[in-house]
């Protein structure tokens, strides 16, 4: 009899595998002569972090991207932001659909596992939706900044919106505006919109976009009872997304209202849209309109924890998610009120819920606590810096 191969990777390999292949080959193009604006190529390491920072949305640089890139360098960033905003499982099934190759069973179980959905059953019609969807949203919003950034830079405004755009839908917080990210437009309120409706539509997750548009028309018949019908994932989702994103906006006013640094001396509605802009990027993005540096210590914390939390599942944004947030919150509160049940919207939630929400939280923190300490004996920085850099990592 021959021996067959019995080696075979499984889902979550094969994803991991993906990714790692994704950065490999975009750290050797950025690595090439071409993909630097001076002609000369840029070291290996720094490449490699560039292309593992886009792949995995983080927005962490060693280099500024604007002078440091030249045009075909900045578009390999660009395809790897995408890359890892939508990933890497959902680009190859798009791929496969697009040559009309065949999707098995095994695809399929590969994107349930990636997507992280709960059936088998329009899988290929999920997918086609995402990548609509997200093409859409983003080349709306491409549209929207070239009413200032054309102006404003010329025929390089185009270019500027298009990736400002895909970094912010894709929560990736990569700019090629200036080194001091979007500080120049702290009181700009079509850049502020823009980029905080693109940081929560692709944070809040397509799950929760497709329930929404199937519950659009009862709306006319129920209006805002219609809500009802959302499944339990997009309420949790849309419910926790709202009050982080009003709570956030509410602390960082309360703090930074009177910082000579940041928001002194403004209007009280520019400090209120400085502040909720924060809130929104915060917790994802990394996109900034007040300098990070400047923050008092009360704000910086705050915003290490809006950092670790991050956007809802099946979305392009980072953290622990906000509906693991929300259902370690709800555990918590039915053991100290002695219940044996999780019950979130008039729904139980699952015991094997709970302990996957339990793990991730506690493998994230894990993997933040002993970066910490390894990034701290190796640099003098102060503390609050190098947690900063971990949470942005991490999350």
């Amino acid at each position: 009899m021959k021996k067959k191969n019995q080696f075979r990777m499984s889902t979550t390999q094969i994803i991991m595998f993906g990714f790692f292949v994704t950065v490999i080959i975009g750290s050797v193009l950025l690595a090439l002569p071409i993909s630097s604006a001076n002609g000369i190529a840029v070291p290996y390491l720094d490449a490699l972090f560039t292309a593992t920072s886009a792949t995995c949305v983080t927005g962490l640089v060693t280099l500024p991207v604007v002078t440091t890139w030249s045009f075909f360098g900045q578009f390999i960033i660009l395809l790897l932001i995408q890359i890892g905003g939508l990933g890497v499982i959902t680009i190859m099934s798009g791929l496969m659909i697009l040559f009309q190759k065949r999707i098995g069973i095994k695809d399929r179980i590969l994107i349930q596992d990636a997507l992280n959905l709960n059936s088998l059953s329009g899988l290929v019609r999920f997918v086609k939706k995402v990548i609509g969807g997200t093409f859409l949203v983003e080349g709306i919003g491409a549209l929207l900044y070239m009413f200032v950034f054309v102006p404003e830079f010329g025929p390089r405004g185009i270019w500027i919106s298009v990736f400002t755009s895909i970094s912010a839908f894709c929560n990736a917080g990569i700019d090629i505006i200036g080194e001091n990210s979007l500080c120049n437009y702290t009181y700009n309120p079509l850049i502020n919109f823009v980029t905080s409706a693109l940081i929560v539509l692709g944070g809040i997750g397509f799950i929760v976009w497709w329930d929404l548009i199937r519950i659009l028309p009862q709306f006319r018949k129920q209006g805002i009872k219609a809500i009802r019908s959302l499944t339990l994932h997009s309420k949790i989702a849309l419910s926790s997304t709202i009050a982080l994103i009003f709570i956030g906006g509410i602390v960082f006013f309360l703090l930074e209202a009177n910082n000579p640094l940041t928001l002194q001396g403004q209007p009280i509605l520019k400090q209120l849209q400085a502040s909720f802009f924060q809130s929104v990027t915060t917790r994802t993005a990394g996109f900034a309109t007040l300098p990070q540096e400047s923050l008092s210590n009360a704000s910086a914390i705050f915003s290490l924890l809006l950092m670790f939390i991050g956007g809802s599942p099946v979305g392009t944004a980072g953290g622990i998610k906000t509906v693991t947030l929300v259902i370690i919150i709800a555990s918590t509160l039915a053991l100290v009120r002695n219940k044996n049940e999780v019950v979130l919207f008039h729904r139980n939630i699952s015991r094997y819920t709970l302990s996957k929400a339990v793990a991730v939280a506690t493998i994230s923190f894990l993997t933040l606590f002993i970066s910490t300490i390894l990034l701290a004996s190796v640099t003098n920085a102060d503390t609050i810096d190098i947690l900063y850099e971990t949470v942005s990592a991490t999350a």
